[in-house]
């Protein structure tokens, strides 16, 4: 195990493109030693940086991301659920195989390893967690229905607001950056200004405003329980 020298340590979920990618290179550049893990993560190249590839969803990724960031670091500070899928279709569309996708890699990859990770985040003194949902859960569409994202990422949400107040005696932050519509690899470009149409300020966001959000809320001890809207205006209405 790593003596880490007082080395704050953060574990990444979806790591390995968009907002996860920004959110590894954002937390290195703080400072932090970083366990980044995704289903086609590659070696970083960074000593810094430890990669773990498997499927969120299940339970054995889960133990090996945390044993990976122990036996290189020796603790765990802060904790990003960013790993998510969406499927938008009507709902009488959706499939069994859906089901099974979203709520796995949505639910049981939130459950499983913050459970794991929750006792080195009280360990560390100031742990904090940040789950990363979707402005569609407080307002939905018509034009994007999407009813798997609200089951799961709403109960994200609620989660988020649960263990907020379970641990707020106990060091533990619990937060939640709910976003708009974002410019990653998930969403294809000719999509694009269809997606600017959805956001009351005309355009999609970008990975950094996500990023920026998360680096925020790791600078607030004051804050717990939030559900940071990221969305171009959309929780507002339309």
């Amino acid at each position: 195990m790593n003596a880490n020298n007082g080395q704050k340590v953060a574990v990444i979920t979806g790591a390995s493109q968009g907002i996860g990618a920004g959110l590894v290179e954002a937390y290195r550049k703080l400072g932090y030693g970083v366990v980044a893990t995704s289903r086609s993560i590659t070696d970083a190249g960074d000593p810094e940086v430890v990669t773990v590839r498997g499927d969120i969803a299940e339970a054995d990724t889960a133990e090996r991301v945390v044993a990976a960031a122990l036996e290189r670091f020796g603790r765990i500070d802060t904790l990003v659920n960013n790993a998510g899928v969406f499927v938008a279709k009507p709902f009488t569309d959706y499939t069994d195989e859906d089901y099974d996708l979203v709520t796995g890699i949505n639910l049981a990859g939130f459950f499983h390893l913050t459970r794991r990770a929750l006792p080195h985040l009280l360990a560390s003194g100031a742990g904090h967690v940040v789950n990363i949902t979707t402005s569609f859960v407080d307002q939905p569409n018509s034009n994007v229905p999407s009813v798997l994202a609200s089951l799961t990422k709403g109960g994200l949400s609620s989660a988020t607001k649960s263990m907020a107040i379970e641990y707020a005696t106990r060091g533990v932050r619990v937060n939640a950056v709910a976003p708009g519509i974002i410019k990653t690899p998930m969403h294809p470009v000719e999509y694009h200004p269809t997606f600017d149409g959805l956001h009351p300020v005309g355009r999609m966001g970008e990975t950094s405003d996500i990023v920026d959000a998360v680096l925020y809320l790791e600078s607030a001890p004051f804050v717990t329980g939030e559900i940071l809207h990221v969305d171009g205006g959309q929780n507002a209405g339309h």
